[in-house]
């Protein structure tokens, strides 16, 4: 079955109260709208149209570069009116799928069961039974169940509005009919607007079987009118990414204080505790650890290594058994081979630091490529950077760096070589050799201190 997509995303969102097109405004550092085509994406469609009105130009501008059909809708005069303006995109013979770009959280899965119900019909509609259906049209049926139409709340009878199947606006119409059904609209009503839900009727007076298919919760069908409503998606999808997170075999001390902004791909052991975000695409290894407050993104992170508490981890690798933090920060290019440690107050920007390579406290390393078994003492710094150039330093295996040096780049350290405390190297050494660059100390005697003037 050929099928095509249509993403609504014209409206203003007035009670958003912000400049940003509301379908812009992110959940898990992502637009909603995109949340909506990525899950689109997963459907096989031909065709993802896109219809825009309000906010253009930063939609445009933050969407484009994607296989996206772009529709303006210069005028918002109702769904119906939106969906008319793709009619010209639209075939006889494939089905389009109509969904809502500030409806983010609609499991690819529930997308595909409205698909596979409306194969073998020309109306297919997503559905919502709700403890409490205020604001929503309710779904009329017949007294064999069979679907006849849809009444809004305000319009609906008392009995009408004990109704608590609710429409969610998304449905599988086939292309020749929906035109069909488009072309009939009217905007004979109080607010002057072309309702989609109309079709819903149309279609039942032609003898068309309705199809229904509903979700697995209704936060999959919730929308963002205010910024309220948008943290309520916000928890309610970090609640799904903790839960699939667990059933994935990680152990998180507080599910609730674990924020997912990405994916994250885990082994087997894992254990994350509270207050640690995840952005971009992380992997976990077997058995790693990830204690409180720490920031990982775009990151990979091997089997028995140990993040501790306040660090971040930005585009680094770090291999198996190895420990970071507490109070890290491993920039992008940072690379740990297996046993090494980053301990309190180290920085690393694209810097290797070899296998049972350790650098406890107090230190940056940038522009670095250190070999296995080398020692760094606490306040050592590379001095990467002369104002306009980044140069290399290197340090070879089974070097001593001793506490408080500065290695002035481009230098090397050879091996088993030792660079005396307190030294600022700016000539290379040799292998086993010493180092030592420091000012002669004198001690004076009888020296008195500097007395307040009184």
């Amino acid at each position: 079955m050929a099928l095509s997509v249509v993403v609504l995303a014209a409206g203003k969102g007035t009670r958003m109260r912000s400049a940003l097109p509301k379908v812009l405004h992110p959940v898990a550092h992502k637009p909603m709208v995109q949340h909506v085509i990525d899950s689109a994406r997963q459907l096989d469609s031909s065709t993802i149209h896109v219809i825009y009105g309000h906010g253009a130009e930063a939609l445009l501008e933050r969407l484009g570069g994607q296989q996206l059909n772009f529709v303006e809708q210069a005028e918002q005069l109702g769904t119906g009116h939106a969906v008319q303006q793709i009619i010209p995109h639209v075939k006889d013979d494939e089905h389009v799928l109509i969904l809502y770009g500030d409806v983010p959280l609609t499991r690819v899965e529930t997308l595909q069961e409205l698909v596979a119900a409306g194969q073998q019909t020309e109306l297919a509609l997503l559905t919502v039974t709700l403890p409490d259906p205020s604001g929503y049209g309710r779904i009329l049926r017949d007294e064999s169940g069979k679907i006849t139409g849809i009444v809004e709340q305000k319009d609906a009878t008392a009995e009408q509005l004990k109704v608590t199947e609710a429409n969610t606006g998304m449905m599988l119409a086939q292309g020749k009919s929906l035109k069909r059904w488009l072309a009939q609209l009217s905007n004979d009503n109080a607010q002057g607007e072309y309702y989609l839900t109309d079709i819903v009727a149309m279609a039942a007076s032609e003898g068309v079987a309705i199809a229904s298919t509903q979700p697995k919760d209704i936060h999959e069908v919730e929308g963002a009118n205010n910024r309220v409503q948008l943290a309520a998606l916000e928890r309610a999808y970090q609640h799904r990414q903790a839960e699939q997170l667990m059933l994935d075999g990680a152990t998180l001390l507080d599910p609730a204080r674990v924020d997912v902004r990405g994916t994250v791909a885990i082994a087997n052991d894992v254990t994350v505790d509270v207050n640690v975000i995840f952005e971009g695409n992380v992997e976990l290894g077997e058995g790693v650890v990830i204690e409180s407050h720490c920031i990982l993104r775009n990151c990979h992170i091997a089997a028995g290594t140990r993040i501790n508490s306040h660090s971040i981890v930005e585009e680094a690798d770090i291999a198996e058994n190895c420990e970071v933090g507490p109070y890290a920060r491993l920039r992008p290019g940072s690379v740990l081979r297996q046993g090494a440690k980053v301990g309190n107050f180290v920085e690393m920007k694209k810097t290797h630091l070899g296998k049972g390579s350790k650098a406890n406290h107090l230190t940056y390393l940038g522009d670095a490529i250190i070999g296995e078994g080398v020692n760094i003492g606490a306040g050592t710094i590379t001095c990467n950077y002369d104002g306009v150039n980044k140069s290399t330093t290197e340090i070879d295996d089974g070097a001593f760096i001793g506490s408080n040096s500065s290695l002035v780049a481009p230098v090397r350290v050879g091996k088993q070589a030792t660079v005396g405390a307190g030294s600022t190297i700016t000539k290379s050494l040799e292998d086993n050799e010493l180092g030592i660059a420091r000012g002669k100390q004198r001690n004076i005697a009888g020296w008195q201190r500097p007395k307040t003037k009184g």
